[in-house]
């Protein structure tokens, strides 16, 4: 229904027979028409279609609370916010009261107030779904009072008694009754506020200052947990852990395919005048870093490496491949294995390292770039295509490359070096100066790192002989 046909009032809802679902319901019937008509169930999210999307639908068709735990960076609190996409549009709550309460059977004394006093008569909100969400970061200095409620001395100043209902200023989840309660990083909550949940998500029955309330809330309650949390900085107690009904376990992508299409969706686009090619390979190579630091034993594997460090990673190559066509004054932006090196302040940011050498993280960081290197390079090329190239240095060729330099002086290198034009050919960059420069360094240093060129370092500047 629009704006302008929804019933103001009790009594005109009543007439027109709307029916009003508990959430878990509700969000079951959207749920078995989203997958009825094939649409996407959590867009942006890639590479759990097969392992963690199936338990969340089953969990919610159970009418099951959830707890996501996975380390950092696997999409868990956007999975837990797109839950909102499972709610009606719009839903009708009671006007003029605390919490958003069920037209036909309020829970708080205020509701049931309105409702006595005023019948049908008595005026509706609507809220939209994004307005039945809400969220809580755990932290220690959360107390019952944000999250259940405390007695309002303001209310109690005015004249009314403490033993009364209506001196109860209502904490966070009761605000959210009809809707999504979220609690991210569980563990870190204290021992004796989670004991504060309990009846919340069983009993529906709380203690606030001594007074004894009924509130049987409406609220599908989701948490998230990173195991890290869950073993060092905190725990769930048993009994919370007991009251969900569902525990989704998250991963990193499985496939570099996922990986990439993350790295593509989340980075923050070059400014929209300059023209940007990445090449698959180039996009690969961010993806592969990813993937062998979290292979690395240098690297701490309880922390995690989060996707968040390929999509920084991708960004800072863009940015240099960006600057250096600012600075060269080229027309397309296409990144280089030159324009690598940039990415080690970022991803050194976003890792934890094992107990190391002071200043080797560097030089940890500069092996995973050169294995994520060999590794592509070997998926596209064996060395054996590239024996003509391999000839040509040895029998005196070479070849410079950095950064800064201007992308026609790769067009003139190629042309140079037998063989070199095939292959740069089959990563499908004969189309522009751009590309074919960013070609002909992956060729170059996947030679190298192949040990078939030898490569030195000359100031800013790489230098490729035989």
């Amino acid at each position: 229904m629009t704006i302008l046909e929804r019933p103001r009032t009790v009594g005109e809802l009543r007439a027109s027979g709307y029916k009003v679902l508990p959430v878990r319901e509700e969000m079951r019937k959207n749920l078995i028409a989203k997958i009825r008509a094939g649409e996407d169930l959590f867009p942006g999210v890639f590479g759990y279609e097969e392992t963690v999307i199936p338990h969340i639908v089953n969990a919610i068709l159970a009418g099951q609370d959830i707890i996501f735990l996975g380390e950092r960076g696997q999409a868990k609190s956007r999975i837990i916010r797109s839950l909102v996409s499972l709610l009606d549009e719009a839903t009708p709550v009671l006007a003029h009261c605390e919490i958003p309460e069920d037209p036909y059977e309020p829970i708080t004394r205020m509701g049931r107030d309105i409702v006595a006093e005023k019948g049908d008569a008595a005026e509706l909100d609507w809220l939209d779904r994004d307005q039945r969400y809400g969220e809580k970061l755990a932290t220690p200095d959360i107390t019952i009072a944000d999250l259940i409620g405390e007695v309002d001395p303001i209310k109690v100043a005015e004249g009314k008694y403490l033993s009364d209902e209506l001196t109860i200023h209502y904490g966070l989840v009761p605000r959210t009754n009809r809707g999504i309660f979220c609690i991210n990083e569980l563990p870190d909550l204290a021992e004796r506020i989670q004991v504060g949940l309990l009846n919340i998500m069983e009993e529906r029955d709380v203690q606030i200052r001594g007074y004894r309330i009924r509130m049987p809330l409406d609220v599908f309650v989701v948490a998230s947990a990173n195991p890290e949390d869950y073993t060092n900085r905190g725990r769930i107690i048993t009994p919370l852990k007991d009251r969900y009904g569902a525990q989704v376990r998250t991963h990193y992508p499985v496939k570099i395919e996922h990986e990439m299409d993350i790295m593509e969706a989340e980075h923050h686009p070059v400014p929209a005048d300059f023209q940007v090619s990445v090449p698959s390979y180039m996009k690969e190579v961010i993806a592969e870093i990813s993937r062998l630091a979290r292979r690395s034993p240098d690297v701490n594997q309880r922390s995690g490496v989060s996707v968040r460090a390929s999509i920084a990673n991708y960004e800072s190559m863009l940015a240099n491949a960006l600057r250096r066509s600012i600075i060269t004054e080229e027309d397309i932006v296409v990144p280089r294995v030159s324009d690598l090196p940039y990415v080690v302040p970022t991803l050194s940011g976003k890792v934890e390292f094992e107990t190391v050498e002071e200043g080797r993280e560097e030089q940890i960081i500069d092996k995973l770039i050169q294995g994520a290197v060999v590794a592509v390079f070997n998926r596209y090329f064996n060395l054996g295509e590239l024996e003509q190239v391999v000839n040509r240095f040895k029998t005196g060729a070479a070849a410079e490359v950095g950064d800064m330099s201007p992308s026609q002086s790769y067009v003139q290198l190629a042309k140079t070096i037998e063989g070199l034009q095939p292959a740069i050919e089959k990563l499908g960059a004969a189309g522009s100066a751009p590309e074919t420069a960013a070609a002909v360094e992956f060729i170059l240093e996947g030679l190298h790192l192949n040990k078939r060129l030898n490569k030195d370092k000359v100031g800013g500047k790489a230098q490729y002989r035989g």
